[in-house]
C-alpha cells in the first residue's frame, strides 16, 4: 500500500483502493491484493496552504518596501563636509536607502565622524 493525503494505492499495481470501512481488509479489484484496514485507522491528513492561495485587498495593501532598518544594517558611508548639528563638527557620513515606494525620494542617513550622532532626511 501506498498512501498520499487520503488517498491509497495499492502497491502492486497502483490501482486506487476504496476507503477504509469496516472491513478487515482493503481488497484491490484490480490484482485481488489484500491490506488489512487496521493500517489506516488512524491515519491523519495534514494539508497546507500556499502563502498566496487566498489573496486579500488587506494584504495586497502591505508594502513589500523595507521600512525597518538593524544597526547591523548601516554601512560607513561617504565622507562629506557637512556641519554636525550635535557637535558642529564638520564632517559627516552619509549612505541612501530606497525605504518608501520607488517613485519617492531616497532616504539618507548622516552619521558625524566625531560624536556619532545621526539623523536622517527623506528627499
Amino acid at each position: 500500500m501506498s498512501v498520499v493525503g487520503s488517498l491509497i494505492f495499492c502497491t502492486q499495481c497502483g490501482n486506487l483502493l476504496d476507503s477504509v470501512t469496516q472491513k478487515p481488509t482493503l481488497d484491490c479489484q484490480v490484482c485481488g491484493k489484500s491490506y488489512g484496514s487496521k493500517n489506516f485507522a488512524n491515519l491523519k491528513v495534514t494539508t497546507h496552504t500556499a502563502d498566496d492561495a487566498f489573496p486579500s485587498i488587506l494584504k495586497s495593501k502591505s508594502s513589500l518596501v523595507k521600512t525597518v532598518l538593524k544597526s547591523n544594517e548601516l554601512e560607513e558611508g561617504a565622507t562629506i563636509k557637512e556641519k554636525c548639528p550635535q557637535c558642529g563638527n564638520e564632517e559627516m557620513q552619509y549612505h541612501t536607502l530606497q525605504l518608501r515606494s520607488a517613485d519617492e525620494g531616497a532616504t539618507v542617513f548622516y552619521t558625524c565622524t566625531s560624536c556619532g550622532y545621526r539623523f536622517r532626511t527623506n528627499n
